[in-house]
């Protein structure tokens, strides 16, 4: 099992380095980089105007330094500009330069906060973290159960209906449901049950440790509803059927056979097997949730996460938020995976993958 750690630990340098250079060779070829952006404003032109062609592309009808908006400006401003932003050098020194950093977790410093791209990632992640957590612990705790109860009576009144809700509550976009909570819980048009901004309060260092916790929970309980209600039809629809080949299975015959009881046979024998797909698919879920699931909801709910710090670098060509960003999730969306296959061979030692692997 070491060996086929290291090895997967191994294949991770190859695989983050291709993503990386994919992704700078397509953000090179993105129009309005940085440097555009500040002669867009140095013009008093908006940074939505420009079009076509990126910082490196060049034209003649641009001005000096083949940037768009660079016109009537002084070459010497435009040069200390691109100094600024790095980008007096080529690409390939760029990219270059970008990868000792973070060989070194050298993310870099964000161009528009003016502050390490780090210390904005740990600044934003309390708030995905708590939605990421919570969520997927109730999407767990109802989806589980709820498909377990489905499985054992397939087809009966109880699946029918149960599915149908599902089905119903998981073609409901997010943002929808999202919109609708507000509106009838947070003050849009009926009742102010519950707040529509922030994680806590302004006063919440002044609160009590208990009336923190509660608080705390107040604030999330609307934001982690439209994120579980989209993450719960998948895994219950999963249980079901997994709970369903095991109970079909000879070995679930013969331990009826032998008189075992129905618990017995449930918990002793199919819930182990069945839930290893479960478990394993427990990192991808919350990596999911983490840092793809969550943009909208922060947006409407006015969460200051992870999700909308990666929509604004891209809206701004915050270039080193974008790629640190970027080698942070995709570094750990990796050892998820692993994490992921190592859950594997917790719940079923007889699983070898250096086996499977020759």
């Amino acid at each position: 099992m070491l060996a086929y750690i290291v090895r997967r630990l191994l294949l991770m340098v190859p695989t983050l380095f291709g993503i990386l250079l994919i992704n700078f060779l397509i953000i090179q070829a993105a129009p309005g980089g940085p440097v555009e952006r500040t002669l867009a404003k140095l013009q008093g032109i908006g940074g939505s105007a420009l079009g076509g062609g990126g910082d490196i592309v060049q034209a003649a009808a641009h001005g000096p330094g083949g940037y768009r908006g660079s016109q009537g400006l002084d070459p010497t401003l435009i040069a200390e500009i691109e100094k600024q932003y790095g980008f007096d050098q080529p690409p390939a020194t760029r990219f270059w330069h970008m990868i000792n950093d973070f060989l070194h977790f050298d993310l870099g410093q964000s161009f528009y906060r003016d502050i390490p791209v780090l210390d904005l990632v740990l600044e934003k992640m309390p708030v995905s973290l708590s939605l990421g957590l919570w969520s997927t612990l109730l999407i767990y705790l109802i989806a589980i159960p709820l498909g377990i109860r489905k499985a054992l009576a397939p087809g009966g009144r109880f699946d029918v209906w149960s599915s149908g809700v599902i089905i119903v509550a998981y073609a409901i976009p997010g943002f929808l449901f999202a919109l609708l909570l507000i509106i009838v819980f947070a003050g849009g048009s009926y009742w102010q049950w519950f707040p529509m901004q922030g994680l806590v309060s302004d006063n919440f260092a002044e609160l009590a440790p208990w009336r923190q916790v509660l608080d705390y929970a107040h604030h999330l309980v609307l934001p982690t509803l439209c994120l579980t209600l989209g993450g719960l039809a998948t895994l219950t629809l999963f249980t079901r059927n997994s709970f369903l080949e095991e109970l079909g299975k000879q070995y679930v015959l013969t331990a009826r056979a032998k008189g075992a009881s129905e618990r017995r046979v449930l918990l002793g024998h199919v819930f182990r097997n069945a839930m290893l797909i479960l478990i394993a698919g427990l990192p991808a879920t919350l990596f999911g949730i983490l840092f793809t699931g969550t943009f909208l909801i922060e947006i409407i709910f006015n969460l200051d996460g992870l999700g909308l710090l990666s929509y604004e670098s891209v809206i701004n060509r915050d270039y080193p938020v974008i790629f640190g960003t970027l080698f942070l999730f995709t570094l750990m969306g990796m050892v998820l995976r692993l994490a992921g296959d190592l859950c594997y061979r917790l719940v079923d030692p007889r699983i070898d993958f250096e086996r499977a692997a020759t």
